[in-house]
């Protein structure tokens, strides 16, 4: 079934192409949009089922890894393509409902490019999931970001361009830096391939581990929204259209997490900088939601609170066991399925309102008492109000703090309680304000669609469906977390010889007039190469493997190099 790993790549980027033929035609651009992600759904629940049994792994254009890049589906990365799968189904049919896509007022030449755009983000979300690569892994990001470029600035209002202005100067600042830690990863260990680092890294120099992973953290965090890197997100997400910002809120920041989590325990296992970890944990969370409670604009409060509950996934991948990593995945989960309903009800009070400031709110409950409860229900979600599956992922997150037992783990424990109540107390005075206290002014008249609630309706229905299945799901959890931290299901997938990949590379065996199966062919290939004049290459193959231990064969440390 490894055919299947590409597909949630390839089938939203087919159909952008194909979308964009189509943009004198919006309702053909929608059809070919939700066929599209539905297909993508589907793609990633088959994924889902066969990633229990042990990671799928495909070798593009059948160069064996590490030669190649390697697409590697295991437990976790399936989880999150399918829960991505759902939130960009759940979006995309509120956008269609909302008639999000940008069309000119020209009727010579009508230009739609949401869906081909959203259809990119899509594909580079995805991507970012299955990369066994860094450097796929930075193209990745850079094809979701520059997706992102073209949605946060839709409608090219005055407010929009200045937000996206600061969003596109931070996020080009985040891939330098990325793209400077692959440069230094490649010089240190002559691979990218991430089984291979997994192998390589940890025996590297202590101090050049640590740079390493200073560099890939702070390229991670600024995309993560972790504090101090976080001021940026407040200001760029709020004006944004409504499933924009949904989608945004929801996706792209657990992308970032998300390269935390595979670094982090598959790279760098010893743990150097878990104690920095949960200082910054114990930060985002406080700091995040004491800017929450200051704000009178709901999609600002809600931004904020983003940023605070940032904190909570940091604190488990910071505690580096079992129990914490698999807190960590059930809370990923959580909360991209509610912080992505908030904001699609926030858009909802925004179009029943006329505006998202608090202070111009109110009355909402009697004029819209169903998007008092559609808003009410994920709210207290958030807040991790019992049984809620938010409840549920805060206890296993605190319940990894008290069993790390450090004084540090205990005050991030504690600041987490802390940051539940105020997330409480921010969620009932936006709450309050807009929908129960008088309005100020009479509000406008007009109507939701229906098919714009029904489609935020859904997105709840899902934040709600967490809690009842909460049980397999945290088993799941728990299952992807051993193998995370285990570290060999993932290397023996794409390694499977300790040293390449199953796949078999054709024109390697061209070159050396035979059909090698193993590492040693491979070798050989490279040592042709080298005889007829690429001493450099040899000499920097030779380099790598000294200076990680790798096996002490020219014809293994030049196949490293390679990769």
């Amino acid at each position: 079934m490894t055919w299947l790993v590409p597909l949630p790549v390839a089938i939203p980027l087919v159909c952008a192409g194909l979308a964009l033929t189509m943009a004198r035609r919006p309702r053909l651009q929608a059809a070919i949009s939700v066929t599209a992600v539905s297909a993508m759904l589907a793609v990633a629940i088959a994924l889902l089922v066969q990633a229990n049994s042990g990671p799928l792994v495909m070798n593009v254009g059948d160069w064996a890894a590490p030669v190649g890049i390697a697409l590697v589906v295991d437990r976790l990365s399936a989880l999150m393509l399918t829960v991505s799968s759902v939130v960009l189904l759940g979006v995309l049919a509120y956008s269609i409902a909302q008639g999000a896509n940008d069309e000119t007022d020209s009727d010579k030449t009508p230009v739609s490019v949401f869906h081909p755009t959203y259809l990119v983000l899509a594909a580079g979300v995805a991507n970012a999931f299955i990369s066994g690569d860094l450097f796929n892994l930075y193209v990745a990001f850079e094809i979701l970001l520059g997706a992102s470029f073209v949605l946060i600035t839709l409608g090219a209002t005055g407010d929009r361009i200045r937000s996206g202005t600061i969003y596109v100067i931070v996020s080009l600042l985040s891939s330098v830096l990325f793209l400077v830690a692959i440069a230094m990863i490649y010089s240190a260990t002559g691979t990218l391939n991430l089984a291979q680092l997994g192998q390589r890294l940890p025996e590297l120099d202590p101090g050049t581990q640590l740079i390493l992973q200073v560099m890939l953290l702070l390229g991670f965090g600024i995309k993560a929204a972790i504090f101090p890197l976080s001021a940026w997100l407040p200001d760029s997400y709020p004006t944004a259209p409504a499933p924009v910002t949904a989608v945004f809120a929801g996706l792209l920041t657990k992308v970032g997490i998300y390269a935390i989590i595979r670094t982090q325990v598959l790279l760098f296992p010893s743990g150097a900088l878990n104690d920095a970890l949960l200082v910054l944990a114990l930060l985002t969370m406080v700091v995040g939601i004491l800017g929450a409670v200051a704000q009178d604009d709901l999609k600002r409060l809600l931004s904020f609170t983003l940023v605070s509950h940032i904190g909570y996934m940091l604190f488990g991948i910071a505690v580096a066991t079992d129990v914490g990593i698999a807190a960590t995945i059930f809370y990923v989960v959580h909360h991209i399925t509610v912080q992505t309903a908030l904001f699609l009800v926030a858009g909802l009070i925004e179009q029943r309102g006329g505006t998202t400031s608090l202070d111009r709110l109110g009355s909402l409950v009697k004029v819209a008492p169903a998007l008092a409860i559609v808003f009410f229900v994920p709210a207290m979600n958030l807040a991790g109000i019992p049984p809620l599956s938010g409840f549920l992922g805060k206890v296993g997150l605190l319940q990894a703090g008290v069993q790390l037992g450090t004084p540090l783990a205990y005050a991030v424990v504690a600041a987490g309680l802390l940051t539940s109540l105020l997330t409480l107390y921010a969620i009932v005075k936006a709450w309050n304000k807009a929908f129960w206290q008088p309005a100020p002014a009479p509000l406008p008249d007009v109507r939701t669609p229906r098919t714009t609630f029904g489609a935020a309706t859904a997105i709840v229905t899902v934040s709600c469906a967490l809690t009842f299945l909460a049980g397999p799901l945290y088993g799941y959890a728990q299952n992807a977390a051993h193998d995370l931290t285990a570290r060999s299901p993932y290397i023996d997938a794409v390694l499977v010889n300790g040293d390449r990949g199953e796949g078999r590379s054709p024109e390697v065996a061209d070159e050396t007039g035979g059909a090698p199966d193993d590492a040693d062919s491979a070798g050989g290939a490279d040592d042709a190469s080298g005889d007829d004049g690429t001493g450099g290459s040899d000499a920097q193959g030779t380099t790598a493997s000294d200076a990680v231990g790798a096996p002490s064969s020219v014809a293994a440390s030049r196949h490293g190099s390679a990769g």
